[in-house]
């Protein structure tokens, strides 16, 4: 079984902790003997030609298609990454995750729509433009308010806004430095202040349960912004929620996060492209091998 990793760092330039998830996909492959190779954007062309098998270039040239392809660039996806992608499913080659479902989730605010169309718990989301209405901000949210950039994971392009003065510095900077960035206001839940629950499905099946917990004086708790793990007991609310949102949102691989609310659970964000470093550390199981074994029974192989 011959795959590919979309991934935007070349092998020799991986490093511990940053890529560690990669790095584990590799591990279990080789101990698995699947030929499992990082490709990155860069080295793709794309030519839209009836000759199917040859419309894939790779260094420039025609290259053997894979049997399937990880994307692990997530929300940083470009739309170059989405053509290569989908040309690749048009050419049978299968796409764990699927780039439709890759590009719903990456957009914050779509995402939200669509759980919130299904009667789901989220925070209130607003979406602005520049300039910012200051006055309608605090009218609908009050502070501290949290603003979001439309696409973005790891924690990237998240703040907290503790007045109005924090929100004029914010959209001043946001907007010099990215004059057409979009941007969406949440409602700030204050009882998972620098904490959230991940929860990781494979194949819609859960493998994994953890509780993040931020550095000091952060209100992110991602562990790779330098946040601790700790086990969570799964409950059937919890469990419930992840199955429906998985189902809704159709990945193969998906990372959801939850934001502890004095009623139960708010869904804060779904990723097509989650990190398991600290998933594998606390719960002690073997993410990369469980998703390598999903790919096989998918594609009929065995890896044993």
């Amino acid at each position: 079984m011959k795959g590919w990793i979309l991934y935007h760092t070349d092998v020799d330039k991986l490093v511990q902790p940053d890529d560690y998830s990669v790095l584990r996909l590799l591990e279990a492959a080789k101990q698995k003997n699947i030929d499992l190779t990082i490709v990155t954007p860069e080295r793709f062309e794309l030519v839209v030609t009836r000759h199917d098998r040859k419309s894939i270039l790779l260094d420039h040239k025609p290259h053997p298609l894979p049997d399937f392809i990880i994307p692990r660039i997530g929300a940083e996806t470009t739309y170059f990454g989405f053509s290569i992608l989908r040309q690749l499913e048009y050419l049978g080659v299968y796409v764990c995750n699927s780039p439709q479902a890759i590009e719903t989730v990456g957009d914050k605010l779509h995402s939200q729509q669509i759980l919130c169309q299904s009667n789901l718990p989220t925070p209130k989301t607003m979406l602005v433009k520049f300039p910012v209405d200051i006055h309608l901000i605090k009218k609908e949210f009050g502070f501290p308010v949290v603003v979001k950039q439309i696409s973005g994971s790891k924690g990237k392009g998240v703040y907290l806004c503790n007045n109005e003065e924090d929100v004029i510095n914010l959209m001043s900077d946001i907007q010099h430095k990215t004059p057409h960035a979009n941007i969406i206001f949440q409602e700030y839940i204050s009882a998972s202040h620098g904490k959230d629950i991940r929860v990781v499905l494979i194949g819609g099946k859960i493998v994994g349960c953890m509780k993040r917990v931020a550095k000091a004086g952060d209100f992110k708790a991602n562990f790779s912004q330098g946040g601790q793990v700790e086990k969570y007991d799964m409950t059937p609310e919890l469990e419930m929620l992840a199955l429906e949102i998985n189902r809704l949102f159709n990945l193969d691989i998906i990372g959801i996060d939850f934001l502890l609310d004095k009623d139960g659970y708010q869904i804060c964000e779904a990723n097509s492209s989650p990190g398991f470093n600290g998933l594998e550390r606390i719960v002690g199981i073997g993410v990369a091998e469980q998703m390598l074994d999903y790919i096989a029974v998918k594609l009929g192989k065995s890896t044993s």
